[in-house]
């Protein structure tokens, strides 16, 4: 059976605030609890708390663009996750103040189960959340942006169902489904920012052993297909600029190139693993195309048209 309960009574939180020490009068905690710990809270006490314009500490937080529509802006930011507004935050906060993202989230679930384990004699797995938003589906949910003892994707590969089926890339992210289980018990607005799920110490490490951190759910830059935003992969691929190469990922196999080339009628004459020929009739077009596939024009084909070979480091 899997409880979760969010504790009240929690006051104001402020830089240098002991959060443990405001938990643990609250809760009665048992070996294979996982407490869950709103990024808010852990970044109010971390003095994460920040006067300024909320589009500049935006700013300050991007590493990239992904997509913007009006004043709304969808980045991947310094921790590498992809958020609206890069996580920065402007509610529940004094007015002309916004609070940024732990500086360390990882770091920040470390502490706090060392700590807990110090004071209290339990080994719990923790959580630290916060709210984002879903491709494809409207609504927020949380999710685990830092976790400490804690297995954070739990594997069925390899295995089969009732029938035999074999199960090839069933990974649920644990972390993730128990920052949104928590959250139904905090909710948004009762000032409930600690939950604590019991019922799966099967998911909690043993005593020392902190895990890979809620980092390792976030995808390489380049292993999502989902690099830019539509508009903006199309503005990127005419632009050329080597440096927009790593969102497009790793170069796309000769074929599927040839396809797209097909497309917008500039079949390659010649297509081989690692090079093609195609018409240069359509040469802007072209570039673009092979740069959002991971590959460059590299030399003129002396008058039998373009070139193409998978772009390389």
């Amino acid at each position: 059976m899997l409880e979760v309960w969010a504790p009240d009574g929690v006051p104001e939180i402020g830089r240098g605030e002991d959060l443990v020490g405001v938990l643990l009068p609250l809760v009665e905690l048992a070996d294979g609890d996982v407490v869950v710990v709103t990024s808010k809270v852990v970044s109010k006490a971390e003095g994460r708390v920040v006067e300024g314009d909320r589009e500049r500490w935006i700013d300050a937080e991007t590493t990239r663009v992904v997509a913007s529509r009006g004043p709304t802006r969808i980045v991947r930011n310094r921790l590498g996750l992809t958020m609206a507004a890069a996580g920065v935050d402007g509610s529940n906060v004094a007015a002309g103040a916004v609070v940024l993202l732990p500086e360390d989230p990882d770091a920040s679930a470390r502490a706090l189960r060392r700590a807990i384990a110090e004071r209290a004699g339990v080994d719990v797995g923790v959580v630290v959340t916060d709210t984002a938003g879903r491709t494809w589906r409207d609504g927020q949910t949380d999710i685990a942006i830092g976790a400490a003892g804690l297995a954070v994707v739990e594997s069925f590969e390899g295995r089969v169902d009732a029938h035999g089926n074999p199960l090839v890339v069933t990974a649920p992210a644990v972390a993730d489904e128990i920052a949104s289980a928590a959250e139904l018990a905090q909710g948004k607005l009762a000032g409930r920012p600690f939950a604590v799920v019991r019922g799966r110490g099967d998911l909690v490490l043993p005593a020392g052993e902190d895990g890979p951190g809620a980092t390792a759910l976030i995808r390489p830059d380049g292993a999502d297909m989902f690099g830019y935003g539509a508009r903006e992969a199309v503005v990127r691929a005419l632009v050329g600029d080597p440096g927009d190469a790593v969102p497009f990922g790793s170069p796309a196999a000769a074929a599927d190139l040839a396809t797209a080339l097909a497309a917008i009628g500039a079949a390659p004459s010649a297509v081989g693993d690692a090079e093609m020929t195609c018409p240069d009739e359509r040469g802007d077009a072209v570039r673009a195309v092979a740069f959002a596939h991971g590959w460059q024009v590299q030399v003129s084909a002396g008058g039998a048209g373009l070139r193409l070979r998978p772009h390389t480091p």
